[in-house]
């Protein structure tokens, strides 16, 4: 009832150890290289695979879920080439902020309310920035399960719950885990533009746009190019597709609701912006992390892929760029114009 009261959309209790076969599942991962240039996934791969080996005390992990359900369709700009896609969740404000603080205050309130009967309760909160393995405890809890896309999925909220995790060294009583309920749906395994999954259940990032489009910061090898469309930041299609999103009742979170110079953004003007103006445009916004270049990258990858002929001159602003990254990705997007505009 309090996390409710806070905002959070689902709550749930697991044992410290509920998941023993997660930490087994991520080193093999971890082994297979799936983690691309994600070096503090191996780096912290012991804290990561299980919640006593990042706080030996804590013994219960309560996992709280916000929904970002979008009011807007996704795949609504598909085959807009003039237009940049940003991936839902970084429609407005960055979640880190808005749960983080919420987390805090439901910690608050569960040392309050134990303090009486217990001496001396401890928590820990993370959101996201942690060797946390949020999934698989968020499905031990109760919140769902992890789909075949290998993100949480929710009956109530769809494939649309950001996670947030409070470790306590108090016992609680644990929810039960939740049951698998894909079934026989593929959806989200074909729906992938790079083939991204090379099986149900499991996630190669290095060739995940979410991943290219957001950690990666080098070059995007060449032969993921072209499936990026019109991506410029994430990519939301295995999520959006997922049956179970029909339950999911769009957010009423003023923090989450879309702004609209993020839900259709146009080439031509992002990839017109400096340093400053990057920064301003994106202020309190996920995006911001990633640094202008990388962004500029992403956006003339897009426009490479649009077809645009008005769209040459912005791109040609960056063919000298001192980023060699950026001068690659202009030279590439001004051949692929040509291209097509001589088969035009």
């Amino acid at each position: 009832a309090e996390a409710a009261r806070l905002g959070f959309a689902a709550c749930g209790v697991a044992h410290a150890d509920a998941v023993p076969e997660a930490g087994a599942r991520l080193r093999q991962w971890l082994a297979d290289g799936c983690h691309g240039d994600m070096i503090w996934m191996a780096a912290r791969a012991d804290e990561r695979a299980s919640p006593t080996g990042l706080w030996p005390a804590v013994n219960s992990v309560i996992m709280l879920g916000t929904s970002y359900a979008p009011p807007l369709d996704p795949l609504r700009l598909a085959g807009q080439g003039d237009t940049g896609v940003i991936s839902v969740y970084a429609w407005n404000r960055d979640y880190h902020d808005l749960i983080k603080k919420r987390l805090k205050a439901l910690a608050r309130w569960l040392v309050d309310a134990a303090g009486g009967e217990v001496p001396d309760p401890q928590v820990k909160v993370f959101v996201d920035t942690a060797p946390v393995m949020e999934k698989p405890l968020a499905a031990a809890a109760g919140l769902g399960w992890q789909g075949k896309h290998t993100n949480l999925v929710s009956r109530q909220h769809g494939s649309w719950l950001f996670l947030g995790a409070i470790y306590t060294t108090l016992e609680l009583p644990p929810d039960a885990a939740h049951a698998d309920r894909c079934g026989s749906c593929t959806r989200c395994q074909t729906a992938c533009p790079t083939q991204a999954f090379p099986a149900p259940y499991r996630l190669d990032a290095r060739r995940c746009l979410a991943y290219l489009t957001i950690e990666h910061s080098g070059p995007i090898p060449e032969e993921h190019r072209a499936p990026m469309a019109n991506r410029i930041y994430g990519c939301d299609d295995c999520l959006a597709v997922c049956p179970w999103n029909r339950f999911a009742q769009a957010t009423e979170e003023p923090a989450f609701l879309p702004r609209a110079e993020l839900t259709a953004p146009k080439l031509a003007d992002l990839l017109a912006l400096d340093d400053a103006a990057f920064r301003a445009l994106f202020s309190g916004s996920a995006i911001k992390r990633i640094g202008v270049n990388r962004f500029l990258r992403n956006c003339l990858y897009a426009a490479g892929n649009s077809g645009e002929a008005d769209l040459i001159p912005a791109v040609a602003a960056h063919r000298d760029s001192p980023d060699p990254v950026l001068a690659d990705a202009a030279a590439w997007a001004l051949k692929k114009l040509g291209a097509r505009l001589e088969a035009a």
